[in-house]
Formats: C-alpha cells, sequence, structure tokens
C-alpha cells in the first residue's frame, strides 16, 4: 500500500501540462492568483518570478519551483521589468496546439515550461495547502528522475504527436511526485501536517494499516499493537508529526472514501457505512455530519448538483 499515491488518488489530484515560454529582451507577464498548484521548470535561460510580499526570486536553468496555493504571480526579465497581463487565450491555444507562448522581442534567451494542478473538493486532505506556498529547487537540488521528467516533457511539448495530451498529463503527474519526494527528501523536519506522516517510519506504518483495512473497528491500543509501540508512543509522534490524533486520522480518512462512494456512486448508506467501519447508518451519519457539516444524504444530493455545474 503507497500512502502517497492513495491520498492523491483520493484527494483527485490531476495535473495539465502548460505552455512552453519563450522570452526574448525585457519582458514580463503577470497571472492573477489560481485555485491550482502551479509549476514551472526553466529549461533555458533565467527569469525573476515575483510575488506579493515576497522579494523577486531569481530563477536558472535547470531550476524547478511550485507555488502550492496557485498565487498570484509574475515572471519577468528583470525585477523592474515591465508587466503585462497574461493573454490567456493565447497561452492555451498554445498549449493545445503545442506551441510556443512567445515574450519580448528578440533572440529567445530564456525558455521554461509550466503546468498546474488541481484537485476533488470531495477529498479534506488539502495536500498543496500543507506545502509550503512557494517550493523552489536550484538544478544542484534534482535527483535524474525529476531532470529527466522535464526535459521529456520539454521535448514532448515541442514536437506533439498521436496521444500527445494523453503523454503530457501522465508525464505531469510523474512530474508532481518527483516534485514531493524532493521536497520531502530535503525539508526541514520541523513541518507538521499531514505531510509529516511521510517523514516518520513508524506513522508510516499505521497509516498504512488503516489504509488498508479502513473498515476495521481500529482503537488507537490496536493499531499500536499493529505497529509494535506503545499507545503514548503513537499518539505522541502522531502529535509530533502530523498535529493529529490515530483517532482523528483514521476518522478523516474514512470520511474521504465514504465523500466519493456518496458522489460517485449509488451505494447505499448501510453499504458505505459497513465499509468505512461503521455498525449503523446512525453512528455513520453522525460521524460524517461532524466531519462534512451536512448529513451523508444531503451531501450526495449537493455535490452530485456541484458537478453539474
Amino acid at each position: 500500500m503507497d500512502v502517497l499515491s492513495e491520498v492523491l488518488d483520493v484527494s483527485g489530484v490531476r495535473g495539465s501540462s502548460g505552455a512552453r515560454i519563450a522570452a526574448a529582451g525585457d519582458w514580463g507577464v503577470e497571472w492573477v492568483r489560481d485555485r491550482d498548484a502551479i509549476v514551472y521548470a526553466v529549461t533555458a535561460g533565467m527569469a525573476y518570478l515575483s510575488i506579493e510580499g515576497d522579494a523577486p526570486r531569481l530563477l536558472m536553468t535547470g531550476d524547478v519551483v511550485i507555488l502550492a496555493t496557485g498565487a498570484a504571480h509574475a515572471l519577468s526579465s528583470a525585477p523592474d521589468s515591465d508587466i503585462h497581463s497574461c493573454d490567456v487565450a493565447a497561452a492555451d491555444e498554445a498549449r493545445r496546439h503545442g506551441d510556443v507562448l512567445h515574450l519580448g522581442d528578440g533572440d529567445v534567451h530564456t525558455q521554461i515550461l509550466g503546468a498546474s494542478y488541481s484537485h476533488d473538493p470531495a477529498g479534506s486532505t488539502p495536500v498543496f495547502a500543507l506545502l509550503p506556498s512557494v517550493i523552489h529547487f536550484r538544478a544542484h537540488q534534482l535527483g535524474e528522475n525529476l531532470t529527466d521528467i522535464v526535459r521529456i516533457l520539454g521535448r514532448e511539448l515541442a514536437r506533439p504527436g498521436v496521444a500527445t495530451h494523453l503523454v503530457l498529463d501522465r508525464l505531469v503527474d510523474i512530474l508532481l511526485v518527483e516534485i514531493l519526494r524532493t521536497w520531502l527528501a530535503t525539508a526541514p523536519q520541523a513541518d507538521v501536517s499531514w505531510w509529516g506522516v511521510l517523514r516518520d517510519p513508524l506513522l508510516m506504518q499505521a497509516v498504512t494499516r488503516i489504509h488498508e483495512a479502513p473498515e476495521h473497528p481500529w482503537t488507537t491500543e490496536a493499531l499500536a499493537r499493529e505497529v509494535a509501540t506503545s499507545k503514548q508512543t503513537l499518539v505522541r509522534r502522531f502529535s509530533t508529526f502530523a498535529g493529529t490524533t490515530p483517532g482523528e486520522y483514521l476518522t478523516r480518512w474514512r470520511m474521504n472514501l465514504a465523500a466519493h462512494r456518496l458522489r460517485d456512486t449509488n451505494d447505499t448508506l448501510e453499504d458505505i457505512a459497513a465499509d468505512v467501519g461503521y455498525t449503523s447508518v446512525y453512528a455513520f451519519s453522525r460521524a460524517f455530519r461532524r466531519e462534512r457539516s451536512l448529513p451523508p444524504g444531503q451531501y450526495r444530493t449537493a455535490s452530485r448538483a456541484s458537478e453539474r455545474v
């Protein structure tokens, strides 16, 4: 059981490729805030990334940066360059046809690949919101896998062929996983959030057991026995690394699974309740309402209505 893969899947994290940016001379372009996470990889030259409240950040050849919460930002040739709003229609056209979004005049010196990532609101694990707002890797920090994915993305965007959209979507999904792997390996250990689960081997064992059998009548004592530790140690590790308790994690994961079943299937409440570990619809409904602020039946109706909008 791969916990990260399952959480990304249940959270509905999906990537889509962006256009290649080819910039020359003095140039600058800005994007408004986006609900999606955004990734840039500089394949040639350099650029400045500017986000309100932060000093301009120099991006060099080989650098990769992720704006985890889709902050409004600008890319430019210099911190004091004139900034223009992005021509969204032109950018989308370039992405769909594998073309280049040209910025500035003269010989091209800077080339940048872009991608964005959305998530399913049915999942309550905010994988992007729990990341730092900006994660910037210098070229020398990248492993071979991440470097190779960036290169392959560049080639596919430059020479689109049969099923290019499918290839690009798969590649940007892999790109995100490699970024997260690199961040987990290099980020400070003081981070306390869901991501802390992936940093601690004991918590990984415990969470893997939960994901393998969410219907099991887990107690903190039973989970501690399963991973050969004491209840006190398990509670302390959850608090230290993940900022939650074993029981809270279990409930949240069960409700994530239930929310998807309610929206995407016609399964009965009895079946869903049993499959996520509840012996009665009443107990399940109480837990679901506490977590999602709606009883299961109303959630099913509301989530399906929002999907049709």
